[in-house]
């Protein structure tokens, strides 16, 4: 039998990363699905079994992995939608996935989170936890939501967060807006906890390995120059004032991989940009669902997959400019997880497994303002929201999102922006409260001393769209930069945070990246081949 290669994945000459993870691609009037996977689990079945070629491993440095259930019940409202949406239906679960890297004492935690939004009280309230629980320092966990449209309600009203305010904004923002569930929020932070701090009893001696793929089709800009010299969001197909992308895309795909003593992949982390919008009319954990089916087809159904949302204020999977009709929420789920997901398996069959150090943490707070809206504007509004309620009239929304803006800036006037920056060797991972604009993450990585540099957005918090500086100019605008009680930092807002960030990973300095041993010396070539042309 063939040797496996290192990452444990055995392929032959003519089987590629889609046939290994039980995949078939089909074209069909240009739209992307893909066929049923029957080949998926008689790989998971036959490679759960299996150990791997040994890696090479320093006995100081260990890793774990660990993962809990949230996924919410029946009944429950759909998060990321301005008024009440119920989940009727479900799909596949949810789940908090986390990953501890140990290396002599100090240690970090990276914690994945299927869900829209994680609230920063529910952050800070499982960092203390733990820290009480398994010694760990506050600073070096980051907790970072997927952005799931279809996952369980942790935002977007909070509970008792209108408590202040008159009785009109108590009703717009408890009876006519997407609320988060004090007990569903309770169970998340329980999971989170003990997530982490499963990962951290399960830490073995390990081996990384660090990489990146390239997918440049599941996730596109959604934001278009117009003929009228503005900029919309999804101006729609066909739509025959549309000029061409006002921004562009980010097709990494950073993944970081561990693998125990027998070389049998723990797990690995995965970065990619893209809005988690790609997902069915119920409960499910979004395109994220697949993409972990695809890994695990590759490397069996103990890898656990630990998912950070790259910046994608302004990514989403929807194709404005196709000719064809969208794909279902389905097909769009599995079309995005599963090449995001074959890229990643790509990733780590490339990989060199190796020592993983120094491990290293650093974070900052900054207080930005909130942007506030006219009198003029707030009056209207208030009239408007006052009137018999509409929630399917954009004009009644969003008066009512202004009306509880104001409130906001009552009680809070500025925000609480945590920068927050994690090492793994030759990896960072750099982490803000935003849906951060795809440039300011790209300018992050050109920017990072880094080999492998992962902007991670939604991360400890949550603060709305920030958008770059020029969306707000003359020649900007969309969805994006709508003044609401989710989205309203200031205007340069990203310009700050991505001077931050920066700051926090030139504090650092990069580890080596794990290298292949040299090859043997030279005893000459090949005998079967050093010959010339025989033609007769």
């Amino acid at each position: 039998m063939p040797s496996i290669p290192r990452g444990g994945c055995l392929l032959s000459a003519n089987f590629s990363v889609a046939d290994a993870c039980g995949i078939t691609m089909v074209r069909a009037m240009d739209r992307r699905r893909f066929a049923s996977l029957p080949a998926l689990l008689g790989l998971v079945r036959a490679l759960s079994g299996q150990r791997y070629d040994p890696v090479p491993r320093d006995p100081g440095q260990t890793v774990g992995f660990a993962e809990a259930d949230i996924t919410p019940d029946l009944g429950m409202e759909r998060p990321g939608n301005y008024g009440k949406v119920f989940h009727r239906r479900l799909f596949d679960p949810c789940k908090v996935r986390a990953a501890v890297f140990g290396r002599g004492a100090a240690r970090v935690a990276l914690v994945g989170v299927d869900a829209l939004v994680i609230p920063r009280q529910t952050v800070l309230a499982a960092r203390n936890r733990i820290r009480r629980q398994c010694g760990m320092d506050a600073g070096s966990i980051m907790i970072a939501a997927s952005h799931s449209h279809s996952s369980g309600p942790t935002g977007m009203v909070l509970p008792g967060q209108y408590d202040h305010a008159d009785e009109l904004v108590r009703s717009l923002a408890y009876d006519y807006s997407s609320c988060a569930d004090p007990a569903y929020l309770r169970l998340v932070e329980d999971r989170i906890v003990s997530a982490v701090c499963q990962a951290d009893a399960a830490r073995v001696p390990a081996a990384c390995g660090f990489g990146s793929g390239s997918e440049a089709e599941a996730g596109l800009n959604r934001r278009f120059r117009m003929r009228n010299g503005l900029t919309y969001t999804h101006p729609r197909q066909g739509n025959p004032d549309t000029v061409g992308p006002a921004g562009p895309t980010d097709p990494g795909v950073g993944v970081i991989g561990a693998w125990d003593a027998h070389g049998r992949l723990l797990g690995c982390i995965v970065n990619y940009a893209c809005h988690a919008t790609a997902g069915p009319p119920g409960v499910s954990a979004n395109w994220i669902y697949w993409m972990e089916r695809v890994i695990r087809g590759a490397y069996g159904p103990d890898a656990i997959v630990v998912f950070l949302a790259g910046a994608n204020g302004d990514v989403t999977q929807v194709d404005n400019l196709s000719p064809h009709q969208a794909p279902s929420g389905s097909e769009a789920q599995r079309f995005v997880g599963g090449r995001v997901g074959a890229e990643a398996v790509k990733a780590l069959l490339s990989m060199t497994a190796g020592p993983f150090g120094p491990l290293a943490y650093r974070s900052s707070i900054l207080r930005i303002p909130r942007r506030s809206p006219s009198a003029r504007r707030l009056a209207d509004a208030r009239e408007i929201a006052a009137s018999s309620p509409d929630p399917s009239s954009a004009e009644w929304v969003f008066a009512k999102e202004t009306v509880l803006l104001d409130a906001l800036l009552e009680a809070e006037p500025d925000v609480e922006v945590e920068i927050q920056a994690i090492q793994i060797g030759p990896a960072v991972m750099v982490a803000n409260p935003a849906e951060y604009f795809v440039e300011y993450g790209l300018q992050i990585k050109r920017e990072s001393p880094f080999p492998l540099t992962m902007p991670v957005e939604l991360a400890n918090g949550f603060v709305g769209y920030v958008p770059t500086e020029e969306a707000f100019g003359p020649n900007g605008g969309g969805y994006e930069t709508r003044l609401t009680s989710y989205s309203n930092l200031e205007v340069l807002a990203g310009n700050r945070i991505a001077a931050e960030s920066i700051a926090l990973v030139r504090g650092l300095a990069p580890g080596a990246m794990p290298e292949a041993p040299a090859h043997r010396e030279f005893r000459g070539p090949w005998r079967y081949g050093n010959l010339g042309p025989q033609v007769e």
